[in-house]
């Protein structure tokens, strides 16, 4: 369903080239199993990207520093800077890339409505349980609020962009009801959105699972014809 690469947008960062040695130093494995490198991918970047996933869950948002993520990346500080101006800019590359992941492991096409809220569903949780994210929602909520709320990141407007295609395939087959399409998929991602971050806030009252009966009732309403 959204899958960024077969979908409607492809979204790469694109980075300087590193040097050989560079390369050689990154050698420490991604915290998660990951898919291989994209041609649009340096392993490098890969490297940096992955230790800043290890020091979140290990230290928490507020003890980043670039200096520990490149002496976990086995790189230099001038390496992470030719890349990122800092840390904020580091931390929204590595959301944003294990966003678009979870996102792209899914197939290529929705076949009707249902299908795509189901999808629409199980990458809600994906990224509510996702490790990383989960770290920076629960410990840092000011870093995730910045980074998803009070602007438009680049992994949302992928999002958005993949939605998009899909909702104006499906109103072409009367799957879903007319309107803009580009309008019914960020409203669709604000409503994932919401209910992933408030989940814990109404657990007493909805758990995980009565949670996503209820997101799939409501996003099932709103694209109905």
């Amino acid at each position: 369903m959204l899958s960024i690469r077969n979908g409607a947008s492809g979204v790469t960062a694109g980075r300087r080239p590193a040097a050989a040695a560079d390369i050689a130093r990154a050698h420490e494995p991604a915290l998660d199993p990951a898919p291989a490198p994209g041609p649009d991918t340096h392993p490098v970047d890969d490297a940096i990207l992955d230790s800043t996933a290890r020091a979140v869950v290990d230290l928490g948002v507020d003890r980043l520093t670039v200096a520990e993520v490149a002496r976990r990346a086995g790189v230099s500080r001038p390496t992470v800077y030719r890349r990122w101006s800092g840390m904020e800019e580091v931390l929204a590359a590595l959301l944003t890339r294990e966003i678009l992941r979870i996102a792209d492991d899914r197939p290529a096409l929705a076949r009707d409505r249902a299908d795509l809220v189901d999808h629409v569903v199980d990458i809600t949780w994906r990224l509510a349980d996702h490790t990383v994210l989960h770290a920076v929602l629960h410990q840092s909520p000011e870093v995730f609020r910045t980074y998803v709320l009070t602007r438009l990141g680049t992994s949302q407007r992928a999002l958005i962009d993949v939605l998009t295609t899909h909702i104006a395939r499906l109103q072409q087959q009367g799957e879903v009801r007319a309107g803009d399409p580009a309008q019914l998929a960020t409203m669709v991602l604000l409503m994932a959105q919401s209910a992933m971050q408030s989940a814990g806030i109404v657990a007493p009252i909805l758990d995980t699972h009565a949670l996503s009966d209820e997101l799939a009732h409501a996003l099932n309403g709103y694209l109905a014809p």
